[in-house]
């Protein structure tokens, strides 16, 4: 069994008293408590290696350390969960049997939308009856269905009052356009819950796709992600179709997000993942002619810069030669007078 330091307490205290947390602020808690001062990514060993003694402690007491993605905006979170889900674990709430009802309804609305918007209306969630869903009532000697009576008498105020609660509690999630989608708290305890009710999963990552783009042919069941879709269509040389049916994708907001990426990845001077190795016919020419106009200019200055040393020599060659030749003169006259 892995023994664990005082950091990793630290950090699971910290996942269990805030909550789920975005990537950036955990790295940042992690990179206090381990005492690293650069920066971190999830790459980092030490980081990776602090999260798998952490994980294969907690499996003792039924518990797991989870990562997963926000399907609204993308970010990354960590979280603990509890992987036992009896009748001892939901002592562990502060919220009510019919709250917890109504919450359950919620959440099958919301997955078991047929075009993966992702969120209900206000109105949608305040009109669900907590009679309908499963489990709930029991039957009566005489074949008739009963239900209790707190769930008859769970009021459309209690209702709205019960979504407040689940939104602050990062349960459900209030969406710009005022509707109700799921909060953090749900991607990370529900995963096993998607996969049980047969919720369609994302073509590319495999997690359940509750906000996803659909595939446009009617046979086709395919989702992906909206970040997931992204990061595929950002690749140049990927085809701008569905990965299953081949049908071609409808453009729109999100090819003009993956252009921008592109365009960003060239302004910071990165290649994309799937940039041709070798520079275009227009860029080599003009290259070559750049390194010609170079050499040119360097060869020139070259011949300036040789020929200056060469003149000179041959004033200095003309000047020291006078004086040898009027040596010469002088020496054939005394001669002669001899």
């Amino acid at each position: 069994m892995p023994n664990l330091s005082w950091r990793h307490h630290a950090l699971i205290q910290t996942l269990l008293s805030r909550g789920p947390l975005k990537e950036d602020e955990f790295l940042s808690i992690f990179a206090v408590v381990s005492g690293k001062k650069q920066a971190l990514d999830s790459s980092d060993k030490e980081f990776s290696d602090y999260l798998l003694n952490i994980t294969k402690e907690l499996a003792f007491v039924r518990f797991e350390l989870r990562a997963f993605r926000n399907q609204y905006d993308g970010e990354v979170y960590y979280g603990v969960v509890n992987n036992v889900a009896d009748e001892q674990a939901k002592l562990g709430t502060k919220y009510t049997v019919p709250q917890i009802a109504f919450y359950k309804g919620i959440i099958e609305a919301i997955a078991q939308d047929t075009t993966a918007s992702g969120c209900i209306t206000n109105i949608d969630a305040l009109n669900i009856r907590l009679e309908n869903q499963n489990g709930i009532g029991s039957q009566s000697p005489s074949g008739t269905s009963t239900v209790p009576y707190a769930f008859k008498n769970f009021t459309i105020s209690q209702k709205d009052k019960t979504i407040d609660e689940l939104v602050q509690d990062r349960w459900l999630c209030s969406i710009p356009d005022g509707k109700i989608g799921l909060g953090v708290r749900s991607f990370l305890d529900l995963r096993s819950w998607f996969r049980s009710n047969d919720v369609t999963s994302c073509e590319i990552c495999n997690e359940a796709g509750v906000k996803a783009e659909l595939c446009q042919k009617e046979d086709c069941n395919t989702r992906i992600h909206h970040y997931c879709l992204k990061k595929k269509f950002s690749q140049r040389m990927a085809e701008k179709v569905c990965p299953s049916c081949g049908t071609e994708w409808p453009s729109g907001s999100i090819f003009e997000e993956a252009k921008e990426d592109e365009g960003e990845e060239e302004d910071r001077g990165e290649p994309s993942q799937y940039q041709a190795a070798e520079p275009s016919s227009a860029g080599m020419r003009k290259k070559r002619r750049s390194v010609k106009s170079e050499r040119v200019d360097t060869v020139g200055e070259g011949r300036r810069r040789t020929s200056e040393p060469v003149q000179e020599l041959r004033r200095t060659t003309r000047q020291t030669s006078e004086p040898v030749q009027k040596l010469k003169r002088t020496t054939r006259s005394a001669a002669q007078r001899r």
